[in-house]
């Protein structure tokens, strides 16, 4: 970043941009589209140099830091040459024996570590790996949340079923259970457990701030851990599976199935690659980024930014502190989901997200952003992984006529030893695995851990649905 001296206009940047910013917390997201067939550098600059992207104020703008010290985007003449990296080999030299999943994915994991963005450009660029038909596009999170980021790249995109329509995405309403009227004295029940729940998640947000940590275990990081070497891998979901799954609790989510697997998956792995026994229902925390947008889809995004309204875009997301037990026993793998669903309709009943949202504000506000970033830093710290879910479209598209067959996103590596992103596209969810190799050195075995958690749940689901038909 350099100084700016000139009177061009300039616009401040968001709280949240400017902690995504600091060294403890910078956060470049790295999304990764395959394509059904190899994909030229001309097409690339083509779709780019057509597209809202090239046109949108943050990605034409260069950050600055103006004479108090205080970052601002500057816009400039943007030249989409200088953010295209093209790639016309295989980016390993292993004789590609793992594939081009396993290609990719080692490049994804070498640009998660100290791969910073250049400053004396936008801060974006596409990786076009031709060898391995796949895109790779890094954005930093100071540029807008990852809702943001995928509506933008849409505009890039057409179904594969009418090539002049955009494809879109439904973001979850609330529930009809939500929204049906209750009595009174249901209401204020509702009111109660909402003031308490809140209280005590709020309580333990403080603690997670100062020095509350999670027992140490097989997949525990700590300070500094983010600069340790990467793996990734990918756990495959069928949507099917997971709406089989879901439909054996009543009012369960995707999300609920989700943390499900990941409390089974990480039991099952802890069980078998602890180096010391580890206490039954032992506390495992996880930090969740959730959505705060009001918008019913990734559509209405898209139209505000066609009318130059930046009233959506940006970063608007709080934190929640999702835990989830350890139990090394045999039980109904069911169990996990309805623990996890319990928890989590708890969280979201309590004002934890929205509080942490407003709290990081005021503390930027007051305290500046370095001050933010140390509190985020301990949180990370303090805790055990990071998981997000974003939904994608339901159908398949097109980028220039190429068919995209997956859409896989990850970011840069936090001081977590295993960080977990997972988006959901026509019928299938992928989710991305980051650990550090030198604490989790075989992560395809994690990996396998979640995909049979679902299956058990899946197999389960199946059985109890039968018994009930009989």
């Amino acid at each position: 970043m350099g100084m700016d001296p000139t009177p061009t206009p300039t616009e401040p940047l968001t709280p949240a941009g400017r902690l995504f910013l600091q060294p403890a917390t910078e956060q470049i997201i790295n999304c990764a589209l395959g394509m059904d067939g190899p994909i030229g550098l001309e097409i690339v600059r083509s779709v780019i140099s057509d597209s809202l992207l090239a046109k949108h104020p943050r990605f034409t703008s260069l950050l600055v830091i103006d004479k108090h010290g205080r970052e601002r985007w500057k816009k400039i003449q943007l030249e989409v040459d200088r953010h295209l990296v093209f790639l016309p080999d295989a980016v390993t030299d292993d004789g590609n024996r793992g594939g081009d999943e396993a290609a990719v994915n080692d490049y994804l994991a070498d640009l998660s570590v100290s791969c910073p963005l250049a400053t004396d450009k936008p801060l974006w660029e596409v990786h076009i790996l031709a060898a391995h038909k796949c895109v790779v596009i890094r954005f930093h999170h100071a540029l807008g949340d990852g809702v943001s980021l995928l509506s933008l790249m849409l505009t890039m995109c057409r179904k594969v079923s009418d090539s002049e329509k955009m494809p879109t995405v439904d973001l979850p309403l609330a529930s009809s259970a939500s929204n049906r009227r209750e009595s009174g004295g249901l209401r204020l029940w509702k009111v109660v457990k909402m003031m308490w729940f809140t209280l005590v998640y709020m309580f333990e947000f403080f603690l997670r701030c100062l020095w509350l940590r999670d027992e140490e275990t097989a997949v525990s990081g700590g300070a500094g851990v983010e600069l340790w070497p990467r793996k990734l891998v990918t756990a495959k979901f069928s949507l099917d599976d997971m709406k089989t799954v879901k439909s054996a609790v009543l009012n369960a989510t995707i999300n609920d199935v989700l943390f499900g697997v990941i409390s089974s998956g990480l039991s099952t792995y802890l069980k078998n690659h602890s180096t010391k026994p580890l206490q039954e229902g032992l506390q495992i925390t996880g930090a969740a980024m959730v959505n705060l947008r009001k918008s019913s889809g990734l559509q209405e995004i898209t139209e505000l930014m066609k009318k130059n309204s930046g009233s959506r875009w940006g970063n608007k997301f709080g934190m929640m502190l999702l835990p989830i037990y350890y139990h090394g026993g045999g039980s109904n793998p069911l169990e996990y989901l309805k623990r996890a669903k319990i928890m989590i309709d708890n969280k979201k009943l309590s004002l934890e997200a929205f509080l942490s949202y407003k709290i990081g504000y005021f503390v930027m506000k007051c305290f500046g952003a370095k001050f933010a970033s140390l509190l985020n830093y301990r949180i990370v710290c303090n805790t055990t992984f990071t998981i997000s879910n974003v939904v994608g479209p339901k159908e398949e598209f097109t980028i220039a006529g190429t068919r995209v067959t997956y859409i896989r996103a990850t970011t840069s590596s936090l001081a977590h030893a295993i960080t977990m992103h997972m988006v959901s596209y026509a019928g299938k969810a992928d989710m991305q695995i980051l650990v550090a190799k030198d604490i989790i050195p075989h992560p395809e075995i994690l990996a396998k851990c979640f995909e049979d958690a679902l299956l058990e749940m899946k197999e389960v689901a199946l059985a109890a649905k039968i018994t009930r038909e009989i």
